[in-house]
């Protein structure tokens, strides 16, 4: 196959009885043979990944130059018994249409990008997030989406300032209605501390604290939300005083001073059953 100087170059095997182009045997821990498929295009080194045979490798390496020299090969052309995974295929297009090589599934659009999770399953970002999401893999469990950062999972959420585990219609909404949308335009907070749960009642917003301690404690309800949480955390400074040990994450207030935190502190009413608490009860 000819190419143009633009396309893919071919590139010879490091042992010459084997006739497959852009393939390389090697051998695995187990001392098991394998075989790498690779291409350059555009005088970057890309490799297909590794295969069992030098038959599915130059099959690889055959459907990678293919993608980066027809344009009639598209995201939707890809089938099930592809040799290339969906992400290498997501990757080689960019590459081809964007002249962008990244080593996640991502796919250029304008002022925004999508992220391949699979054929189906698309998740969309501005391009502010562009140079994070290059270079951390994104994993979901059902509708969780997190990377690994750090050595923990740590849930997409939390870079657009939605705690763990809030919930969707309580803490936090998709504007659009589209659940993989997570241009920062779209996510719209609607409660921003720990325990805080907005509700409307009699005519009016009002805001109210729960906390878990074995169970879920109403704390109060309040008239705004700064006292809404900073309640929060004077019911987990009440029960760390009677000997409650659960890792509470306390609420981080911004915007006042400290003896304004104070003054508010001291003039909150917290719930009877917060105050009459005791390890004992969290026991039965």
């Amino acid at each position: 196959m000819k190419h143009s100087s633009s396309g893919p170059v071919e590139e010879k095997t490091e042992h010459d009885q084997n006739s497959y182009a852009g393939v390389f045997p090697s051998i695995k821990k187990d001392g098991s043979p394998s075989y790498r498929a690779s291409l350059t295009y555009r005088g970057k080194h890309i490799s297909l990944g590794s295969f069992s045979t030098p038959e599915k490798a130059h099959a690889a390496y055959q459907e990678g130059t293919a993608l980066l020299s027809n344009r009639e090969c598209t995201l939707l052309s890809y089938e099930d018994n592809s040799p290339l995974s969906f992400g290498k295929w997501v990757c080689l297009i960019n590459f081809r249409d964007n002249g962008l090589y990244f080593g996640n599934p991502i796919y250029m659009g304008i002022r925004m990008f999508y992220y391949y999770l699979s054929p189906t399953l698309v998740l969309k970002f501005d391009l502010d997030d562009l140079f994070y999401y290059s270079s951390h893999k994104i994993m979901h469990r059902g509708n969780h989406y997190f990377v690994a950062d750090y050595g923990m999972q740590v849930g997409i959420l939390t870079r657009y300032g939605i705690r763990p585990y809030a919930r969707q219609g309580r803490d936090f909404l998709f504007v659009n209605g589209d659940n993989t949308d997570f241009r920062r335009e779209n996510l719209k907070l609607l409660n921003r501390y720990q325990g805080v749960c907005q509700e409307y009642k009699n005519g009016q917003y009002i805001y109210t604290v729960r906390i878990h301690i074995k169970g879920n404690y109403i704390v109060g309800r309040y008239a705004t939300e700064l006292e809404a949480a900073i309640a929060y955390n004077k019911a987990v400074d009440i029960l760390r005083q009677k000997g409650v040990t659960r890792n509470f994450t306390v609420n981080y207030i911004e915007g006042i001073s400290p003896s304004r935190y104070a003054e508010i502190y001291a003039s909150l009413e917290i719930s009877p059953r917060i105050m009459a608490y005791t390890p004992a009860q969290g026991r039965h």
